[in-house]
């Protein structure tokens, strides 16, 4: 075969070979796509199979006519709900915005004013939240500067609490501000201080509660007259009593209630500084200090006040209670005393099973703190507030007034910071900038919180209720605008103080 005969046949062979190789693949293709296709097919065949179960079951299915149903069962019937359309500003539809309306505490209790976030009315009651699980421990910290309305929403809460069956009482008042209220609610209000007829027998017997024997009430009395005379010397001493101390005015009290039914202060410090003449010489010696010392009160600079039966009863029935210190407010350790005696006089009307609910009100709480008696006494009443039915409620400046009870670390600074752990109702009406730190850490605050105090306007609050933050508008009637006015001798004008709208007459 010739050169060109080898080459046209080895062509030929590469064009079969060629297709027989596009054969081999379309047939593959056709096979692939048969799979395919009957892989689709049985899916189709499932989905029918899945949508006729579901079309009978759908069958099957009992449904309330379009119409509604006839005779008893007519009620039921279907009908479209339909919302006409509504276009508004974000201002007026704010109020419906789930997450910036407060569900707020319910409207159970002592109306306050306007919840600012929400728009509706801010109610609030410790008994009530109590009952109701909300809150644990009834008491109250309120806390701003002057001019800020705090005066204003205490009273508010107060006053308005008395109609619901709540008595008031406040164990010391250093301003006076509460006498014409505790009169106008038919109250009463005792006015102690130099020159004034009024005096007070520490060791009155006391109100009696109902339900106590004879043995039970000589029993209680005894004890809490040994108690008040301690508490009494540890004033004046500014210093705890040594068991030779307590020794001495034990005896002192026994001789003298043997011969007194009702004893007054003066017998006890003849009895400390000359025991009788059978008794141990060095009685005398070791009761030398704390004789001296309740001698101030009988015929020292503090004389005028204990030196002689009472001429001024403790009623705890009375709606409201105010002991007012005005008088005596530049005399601190006089104030210690005199509120030592009026928590004894409250402590005897707590144990009453019948005393009922009672607001206790603690104004310029800084003064009264920095006595270790009194802040003893006012941290066993806070602990002891559910079982006495009591509300107290502390009323400061600033918190950064704690730093002045007692020194870092000391027990009196613990126990002052305990009132605040006590009280899950915190109410901060308007801070300045450069207490905002402090109050927060005192409290608790958030950061959007701390930014607000500052920009709270008069008779504004931040509430913290537990976990719970409202800002509340304080609201006051016109009557009570005028007689829980602080600005009398400021204002030159103190009965005519117009309408709600001027927010100066808060305090």
């Amino acid at each position: 075969m010739g050169k060109h005969g080898s080459k046209k046949l080895y062509s030929t062979v590469l064009v079969e070979d060629g297709k027989g190789k596009r054969r081999a693949r379309k047939v593959r293709e056709r096979a692939a796509h048969d799979i395919i296709a009957r892989n689709q097919a049985a899916q189709k065949e499932v989905q029918r199979a899945k949508l006729s179960v579901e079309q009978a079951v759908a069958r099957s299915t009992l449904y309330l006519p379009r119409d509604g149903e006839a005779g008893a069962a007519a009620l039921r019937s279907y009908r479209r709900f339909r919302v006409p359309p509504h276009q508004d500003t974000s201002a007026t539809l704010q109020g419906a915005y789930p997450f910036l309306a407060e569900g707020g505490l319910g409207s159970q209790g002592v109306f306050v004013g306007q919840d600012l976030y929400s728009g509706g009315s801010f109610v609030y009651d410790p008994w009530v939240l109590y009952q109701r699980g909300i809150i644990t421990a009834p008491n109250l910290v309120l806390a701003g500067i002057v001019g800020s309305g705090k005066s204003s929403l205490a009273k508010s809460l107060y006053t308005r609490s008395i109609p619901f069956g709540r008595r008031v009482y406040i164990p010391g008042d250093p301003k006076g501000e509460h006498t014409a209220i505790a009169e106008a609610v038919g109250g009463k209000a005792i006015i102690l201080g130099h020159g004034l007829r009024n005096r007070l027998n520490p060791l009155d017997a006391g109100y009696r509660p109902s339900g106590l024997s004879d043995i039970e009430w000589t029993t209680t009395v005894a004890s809490r007259r040994r108690d008040l005379i301690g508490a009494l010397a540890e004033t004046v001493l500014d210093r705890p009593l040594s068991p030779l101390e307590h020794t001495a005015i034990d005896v002192a009290l026994q001789a003298v209630v043997e011969t007194a039914s009702v004893p007054i202060l003066p017998m006890i410090v003849d009895r400390i500084l000359t025991p009788d003449t059978g008794s141990d010489d060095r009685l005398a010696e070791d009761g030398r200090l704390v004789g001296h010392a309740l001698r101030r009160l009988v015929s020292g600079d503090l004389a005028g006040l204990f030196d002689g039966p009472s001429t001024v009863e403790f009623d705890p029935t009375l709606p409201m209670i105010t002991l007012d210190l005005s008088r005596v407010v530049e005399n601190s350790t006089l104030i210690s005393v005199l509120m030592t005696c009026s928590s004894a006089w409250m402590e005897s009307a707590l144990l009453d099973p019948n005393g009922g609910q009672r607001w206790v009100v603690y104004d310029e709480a800084w003064r009264l703190m920095s006595h270790p008696a009194l802040l003893k006494r006012m941290d066993a009443q806070w602990r002891m507030s559910r079982h006495y039915g009591i509300a107290n409620l502390l009323i400061f400046h600033k918190l950064t007034d704690l730093d002045n009870v007692g020194d870092q670390g000391s027990a009196m600074r613990a126990l002052a910071n305990s009132l605040l752990a006590n009280a899950e109702s915190r109410i901060i009406y308007r801070q300045e900038s450069d207490q905002v730190g402090a109050t927060g850490k005192a409290l608790g605050l958030t950061g959007t919180e701390q930014r607000l105090l500052p920009s709270l306007g008069t008779g504004q609050g931040l509430w913290r209720i537990k976990e719970s933050s409202f800002v509340v508008q304080h609201q006051l009637h016109p009557d009570e605008l005028r007689a829980f006015d602080t600005t009398q001798r400021m204002t030159g004008n103190p009965r005519n103080h117009g309408d709600l709208g001027q927010p100066g007459h808060l305090s």
